[in-house]
């Protein structure tokens, strides 16, 4: 029972799925923060400064070309994080695991069992 649930936690379909819960909810809000605390204000800057900075106008439209630079940064980062702090580790939990689990001996197939018979039988001859 003990190693049918190690199984299910360590199925890849449930690391995927844990993967993203944590992406959405734990890191989302804090890489948000983040962004909008050094990101956006970096771009700003590197845009021309002011309040029109990290965006340009065409007719009159606003284009704010540095909110999507931060959301890509932010994508990057969230990402990074969780493959150095969940993927990698649960990666070289798995591999462990693996090589503590002795490999399962082959048992000859139905074919292979029915040509040793025949081999046998006719060396008895």
């Amino acid at each position: 029972m003990i190693n049918g649930f190690r199984d299910f936690i360590l199925r890849g379909n449930v690391v995927d799925l844990a993967v993203g819960v944590v992406t959405g909810a734990a890191f989302g809000a804090l890489v948000a923060a983040f962004g909008a605390a050094f990101l956006n204000p970096l771009i700003k800057l590197i845009g021309g400064g002011g309040k029109n900075g990290g965006s340009f106008f065409v007719n009159g439209v606003e284009f704010p070309y540095g909110a999507f630079i931060t959301a890509v940064i932010t994508f990057l980062l969230t990402m990074a994080v969780i493959y150095f702090v969940v993927v990698v580790p649960m990666t070289a939990a798995v591999n462990r695991l693996k090589r503590a689990d002795p490999p399962a001996e082959a048992q000859p197939s139905n074919e292979e069992k029915l040509l040793v018979e025949i081999r046998d039988a006719l060396r008895s001859r």
